[in-house]
């Protein structure tokens, strides 16, 4: 365990400090013992902090919470994963408001190349279970991991048909991993860890409350590459995370289904306003994310970098030069660059067609 896991632990424990103050924090002091040391003053004349949140860092005295927790954590070999670990998911990086410190217990690779989210209601019918069972044996040979919720319904069905099927599956829960709800999963929890993983921003103790979920539902739509709504209400929490996936710039997908069927009311929703692209297979997934095989182009003779490109577009087009496509959140990782500074020097490379886009946000050299 690190030194500063006690610090860390404590800033998300600290009274009107979230998510998005605690990132900022640590951009200014670089780690969680820092922010603890930095001067009242200091901290009330930082933009977004004030004089109330100074007051709660400072006053802030409950580091027992904090030592409780790292004893939990190293009797169940859980892995905490703070902002600025390497093994901290990359596309969550790329949410504004993603957790600042998880909780991970499992195998799985949460930076692997493909992941997808499946999500939908909880009373499901027998067309969404054969659907959902479908959609992910057919994805069986493309190494996907699969995200879920570890619901009721859809979220169950899909974490089984990945198990079933080989394929890594998390879970992401919306209380501490002392817990399993509901409880009717335990079971499937304990395969899902071997498998795959649990994971939450919850510390232990925390109950399943209902204001937890929506906070879960934003960590399963920003781990991923794309949303996929197997079957919805048109209020159900599935919508939230399509909601929260089209706000992070992520690809949204909806199994259509009967006008008069309320279980698909969600989806036909999504697709109709424009919020989800329609797929009826895991063969429709694989085209609109551009996921199926390549066949080998003929080797190109190297490009010279054009020297009129700005120091933006040069760190864009090497990259390119480097494979022969890449998706956007790798290339957020990769360049070092914010996102709308890569957003920016993919438009204007694509005006002067040196760069082509494709299907799920994907990027290549003309």
């Amino acid at each position: 365990m690190n030194n500063d896991l006690p610090y860390q632990i404590a800033l998300t424990l600290v009274p009107h400090i979230g998510d998005v103050h605690a990132k900022a924090l640590i951009n200014i002091y670089g780690n969680a013992q820092a922010v603890f040391k930095a001067k009242k003053k200091e901290l009330d004349n930082l933009e977004g902090i004030g004089t109330v949140r100074a007051k709660s860092i400072k006053g802030f005295t409950d580091f027992t919470s904090s030592e409780e927790e790292i004893k939990f954590i190293e009797k169940y070999k859980i892995t905490p994963l703070f902002i600025t670990d390497e093994n901290y998911p990359k596309r969550l990086l790329n949410c504004y408001d993603s957790p600042a410190l998880l909780y991970y217990r499992g195998n799985a690779d949460l930076n692997c190349s493909k992941i997808i989210a499946v999500v939908g209601t909880r009373n499901n019918s027998d067309y969404g279970k054969q659907v959902c069972e479908k959609f992910i044996e057919d994805l069986k040979s493309e190494n996907v991991l699969v995200v879920s919720g570890l619901a009721f319904g859809i979220d169950t069905i899909a974490h089984k048909a990945a198990l079933k099927n080989n394929l890594q599956t998390v879970a992401v829960l919306a209380h501490g991993l002392d817990r399993i709800y509901p409880q009717q999963n335990k079971g499937l929890a304990k395969q899902i860890t071997a498998a795959g993983g649990l994971l939450t921003e919850f510390i232990s103790n925390t109950n399943p409350d209902k204001q937890n979920f929506p906070r879960r539902n934003r960590i399963v739509a920003g781990l991923c590459d794309a949303v996929v709504v197997m079957e919805s209400s048109k209020k159900g929490g599935s919508l939230i995370t399509a909601e929260l996936g089209n706000s992070y710039n992520k690809d949204v997908f909806a199994i259509p289904g009967r006008v008069n069927d309320g279980k698909s009311e969600g989806c036909n929703y999504l697709i109709k306003n424009n919020k989800a692209g329609l797929i009826d297979s895991a063969n429709d997934f694989l085209d609109m994310m551009n996921w199926k095989p390549q066949p080998k182009p003929a080797v190109k003779k190297q490009r010279e970098l054009f020297i009129e490109l700005s120091a933006d577009e040069k760190i864009v087009v090497n990259i390119l030069q480097q494979q022969e496509s890449i998706q956007i959140d790798e290339l957020y990782f990769k360049s070092g660059l914010s996102s709308s500074a890569v957003a920016t020097a993919l438009l204007l490379l694509e005006m002067q067609n040196i760069v082509i886009s494709l299907p799920g946000k994907v990027y290549k050299l003309a």
